[in-house]
């Protein structure tokens, strides 16, 4: 099972969260991206072609792939409400997994369990 509670704390030590208003678009289905997002405050849907696919509140964590050997953006994510968003590129997300173990195993879990409600979907 996720643990949000260690995964927003990984979150919330990252310097520069941005914020995003509501509807506004953070990445776009099948752009590369370097970045992973930790959502400190706020919700934000997933959208695949146009449609929400999933909704994910604070303590959750999306945009993955990229660091983990996916080239682009496999869903659209947008602002449901106004939202503060921390982010990890790959050095980070690599110190992070060497301090705190249990946080690639959160990440881990994560990415597998959209995946697979993503392709029931498909």
């Amino acid at each position: 099972m996720l643990n949000p509670v260690l995964t927003l704390a990984i979150f919330q030590k990252q310097p520069n969260p941005q914020v995003f208003s509501a509807g506004q678009v953070i990445f776009e289905e099948g752009q590369p991206g370097d970045d992973m997002y930790g959502i400190v405050e706020g919700t934000v849907d997933l959208l695949i072609n146009g449609k929400v696919v999933e909704t994910i509140e604070a303590g959750g964590i999306f945009g993955t792939g990229v660091l983990v050997g996916v080239d682009k953006r496999s869903y659209t994510a947008i602002a449901k409400t106004d939202c503060q968003l921390a982010y990890i590129d790959e050095k980070r997300f690599l110190f992070a997994v060497q301090e705190t173990p249990m946080f690639a195993l959160n990440v881990m879990r994560s990415y597998a369990e959209r995946l697979s409600r993503l392709q029931r979907l498909v």
